[in-house]
């Protein structure tokens, strides 16, 4: 019964593991195909700047050519009209040759562009997409236990690319997870946010909206000290803040009131100290088996021993005498022992697997995202 038991819990796992995986290749196929979209989008920009480029040196060059004229002519009007040829070519130039550099002015240059970007933006991620995006990138933070700086800078192991992001960027990240009442991560990206800014990166963002944000949510979080001593940073800033002010008047009082109870209580003062480092703690998932599964992310699971580790073995395997396999037999590698699992290599060409996801594409829905850069390029060798 209990080996039964356990080739269910195995199966359902592997089930589970599939899921993700499809999940994840399911958003990789949609993900490529909006890169493609937007190279298409910047050559269309391209030609648009192109001819508009075109349209513009044909009115500076007639620009030029007339202020020429005007010079000459304003100079001694009565002599330049005394010539009848120049008499003839003002009235034609005011007559005919305007309306053409009028028409040229007028001249619509943008209807390719935006008929491809209104086409396209059919297929473009919404609001919602980039909070599911943003919320993605949060899991990787906890999962692998990343300081925001290092989302920040790129700083990812295992990947190939660097990606940094920018002031906005970071900040958006905080007002994702404070509309979500995520006031965690909120404090994590609003204190990126701040530290770039004290670092003097250029940016729309200022700092009294970045105080404004942590101020309220260290509140939220329980940490009153803080939020005194952000708030009172903000007004420094902007003394005129209305709100910042009513904020500080009942972070206050709440501090007054807490240090009277403590007083009352007999409390000790170290025993909640009149400052904060700013490190908070992640609250408890509603999902017992979060931590587990993290940890095995993170390669912290249970670890093979050298004795039963020297058991695994590489193998070709013919599946048992199958026609199709005992001229070209898949490798098959021992992964686990007990429950075993192994690992089959080269099934599939790249061409097929290729084949696959474009089969695949046109099936797919919403997906979750939440596996790591070597994990990501595992899969794709």
């Amino acid at each position: 019964m209990k080996s039964l038991l356990g080739i269910l819990i195995l199966l359902t796992n592997l089930f589970h593991q599939w899921l993700v995986h499809a999940e994840f290749f399911t958003s990789i196929g949609q993900m490529t195909d909006l890169i493609y979209k937007e190279r298409d989008l910047v050559q269309s920009l391209k030609e648009y700047i192109r001819e508009e480029e075109e349209r513009l040196s044909k009115i500076k060059s007639w620009a030029s050519h007339i202020e020429e004229l005007t010079s000459r002519s304003t100079s001694d009007p009565e002599g330049y009209l005394a010539h009848p040829v120049n008499a003839y070519k003002l009235v034609k130039r005011l007559n005919k040759d305007w309306l053409s550099v009028e028409n040229l002015v007028l001249q619509d240059s943008t209807k390719g562009f935006i008929a491809n970007l209104t086409l396209q933006r059919e297929f473009f991620p919404n609001e919602e997409d980039e909070t599911g995006a943003a919320k993605a990138l949060m899991r990787l933070q906890d999962t692998y236990r990343l300081d925001p700086d290092v989302l920040a800078k790129g700083r990812l192991p295992g990947t190939e690319f660097v990606s940094s992001l920018s002031v906005d960027d970071c900040f958006g990240m905080g007002k994702i997870a404070y509309n979500d009442r995520d006031y965690y991560h909120t404090v994590l990206w609003m204190q990126e946010v701040l530290k770039l800014l004290d670092e003097g990166e250029e940016s729309t963002i200022s700092k009294v909206d970045v105080l404004d944000y942590l101020s309220y949510t260290v509140f939220q979080l329980g940490d009153i000290h803080r939020a005194v001593e952000l708030t009172r940073r903000l007004l420094a800033l902007d003394s005129s803040h209305d709100r910042a002010g009513t904020n500080l008047r009942y972070f206050e009082r709440l501090l007054e009131k807490q240090r009277a109870e403590m007083k009352m209580n007999k409390t000790a003062d170290k025993e909640t100290p009149t400052t904060s480092s700013g490190v908070y703690t992640r609250p408890l998932d509603y999902l017992p088996e979060r931590d587990t599964y993290e940890a095995l992310c993170r390669g912290e699971g249970v670890k093979m021993t050298p004795r039963r580790q020297k058991r695994l073995f590489c193998r070709y395997h013919d599946g048992n005498g199958n026609p199709l396999l005992i001229l070209g037999p898949v490798k098959e590698e021992d992964e686990w022992d007990s429950p075993r699992i192994v690992r089959y290599l080269d099934v599939l060409s790249n061409d097929e697997i290729e084949k696959i996801k474009e089969l695949a594409k046109p099936k797919v829905s919403d997906t979750l995202i939440f596996l790591v850069p070597q994990i990501i390029m595992h899969m794709h060798k």
